[in-house]
Formats: structure tokens, C-alpha cells, sequence
């Protein structure tokens, strides 16, 4: 089965999509407002970032719990205020972008957002709704009650991805075909679940192969795969038929849909 039309505007761009993956993570500066610019500049439309709040409330673009890893300074987000935050540089120069800034800089994009704490879900329904950026955004997470908390504030105008418990409904349905899939799915669909993001593997099991594309298809649903970053896994999960990609590799992506006559980014 081919790929579904768009359920929402935020798919609503020719196939596959390009995710730049925390605005491309190979130079050491992921998430920053320059990783953005960088991947924007090369083409892509669909940015990828993830959400946390800090301690006074303020929504920034931020994987990790705590500052340690990438920037210059250390402690958890959600125990830091703003100004405290707000003078970590990530990979030693860059400082840590609000989420609203992403929205204003790139207003042509769309972005994808993993919500990574609860205190998170308000500002960051709050964000889009200030915004009026409903049709160029899309949230996920690992958490399903985060993203029952999102659809539930939200109502089906905000796009999501399935949490782990429809993933793992619709991948084993799509390799027994026996579990009522839909009787669980129906009421997420219609709160505005419109794409399965996955990686290739979890643990050694396959995810994503022709069953679970044609399972996903059949309900609607896109499946775009993450964090892909060498070009022969790109290639081999393009002839599968995945709708989208997310990278770290922002070059090596373009480059193998340039090769492919497929660059879909900015449609130049």
C-alpha cells in the first residue's frame, strides 16, 4: 500500500520528508539556534528538537535533562531558572534557544518536538498556541501519558506521532494481523495522531519493515525513522518505503535524495 495523503498540514509536503535531527548533531552544537540555521540554509523544512521547562516555567529546546553533556555548565533544567540557563553555551559557544525562538526564526519550518517532562506539556501547548502554530508543528514522546496530557489540552489542530503502546499494537498486529489494533487507535487518530516515528531496530528487534509500513499506511499514519545517520541505511529504508527520515548526517541525507531525484526540502 502506497503512503497516505496528509492528515494534517504539517504533512503536507511532498515525500519523504527530511528531518534535520536536533538541527544536526555531527557538529557538536545540536539543538542550538545555529545547528537550525545550518540545516535551513542546506533545505530542510522539518526541524527536529525536544522540550524542557525550566524551574521558572520558561520552555527552551533541550535534550537532556541536565546542562552537563553539551554545554559549559551543569545542573537539571528543571532546577535552574531561565537566567541561569540562559548563560550555558552549548559546545562552548552557543546558548540555549527558547523554543519561541525557534518558532520566530524559522517560520517557514515545521518542527517536531519531543515533550520530555510533564512540566513541560502546558508551556509548550501554550508556545504553539501563541504562535497560531498549529499547522507546522508535531509532538511526540516516549511517554504516553504526556502525549494524552498534549492531545487532551490541544484537541486534534496540534499533529502527534503514537506513543510506545500503539507502536507496539500496530507492530504486532502488523505481524499477526490478530490484535484489535484499531479499537485502541481509533480514539488517538481522532485526537490527531498522524505518524508512527520509530527507529529501524529497538533492542535488537526489527520495527519497521514492509508489514509494519503496509499496517501503518492502512490506518492513515506515516512512518518516519530515527536517527538515521549512514547513507546505505538511508538508501535501504527509502526503497523500503518510509515517508520520512531524521538525521544527524544533515549533509549525507541531502545528498542521497539529491542522488534520488527526491530532495523534497525546498522544492528549488
Amino acid at each position: 500500500m502506497s503512503a497516505p495523503g496528509p492528515r494534517h498540514p504539517f504533512l503536507d509536503h511532498p515525500l519523504p520528508l527530511a528531518f534535520a535531527h536536533r538541527g544536526g548533531g555531527t557538529a557538536g552544537t545540536e539543538n542550538s539556534l545555529a545547528a537550525f540555521a545550518d540545516a535551513v540554509r542546506l533545505g530542510y523544512r522539518y526541524l527536529e528538537t525536544d522540550v524542557h521547562a525550566t524551574r521558572d516555567g520558561v520552555l527552551v529546546a533541550f535534550h537532556d535533562l541536565t546542562l552537563d553533556r553539551v554545554t559549559d555548565r551543569q545542573g537539571a533544567v528543571a532546577d535552574l531558572s531561565w537566567h541561569e540557563v540562559s548563560r550555558a553555551r552549548i559546545g562552548g559557544t552557543e546558548p540555549v534557544p527558547r523554543l519561541e525562538e525557534l518558532l520566530d526564526a524559522f517560520p517557514e519550518a515545521r518542527l517536531n518536538i519531543d515533550v520530555k517532562a510533564v512540566a513541560a506539556v502546558v508551556p509548550l501547548v501554550e508556545t504553539v498556541r501563541r504562535a497560531n502554530a498549529w499547522h507546522r508543528v508535531c509532538v511526540s514522546s516516549f511517554s504516553e501519558q504526556r502525549l494524552a496530557r498534549v492531545r487532551a489540552l490541544a484537541g486534534p489542530r496540534l499533529a502527534t506521532s503514537l506513543g510506545p503502546r500503539g507502536v507496539l499494537a500496530l507492530r504486532v498486529r502488523s505481524l499477526t494481523g490478530r490484535v484489535p489494533v484499531d479499537r485502541l487507535l481509533g480514539p488517538v487518530l481522532r485526537r490527531g495522531a498522524v505518524c508512527v516515528q520509530v527507529p529501524e531496530r529497538s533492542s535488537g528487534v526489527t520495527v519497521v519493515d514492509r508489514a509494519f509500513l503496509r499496517a501503518a499506511h492502512a490506518r492513515g499514519l506515516q512512518v518516519h525513522v530515527w536517527t538515521v545517520n549512514d547513507e546505505p541505511s538511508m538508501r535501504r529504508l527509502l526503497d523500503l518505503g518510509v515517508d520520512g527520515i531524521m538525521t544527524d548526517n544533515v549533509r549525507g541525507l541531502r545528498a542521497v535524495l539529491v542522488e534520488r531525484g527526491s530532495w523534497p526540502a525546498t522544492g528549488r
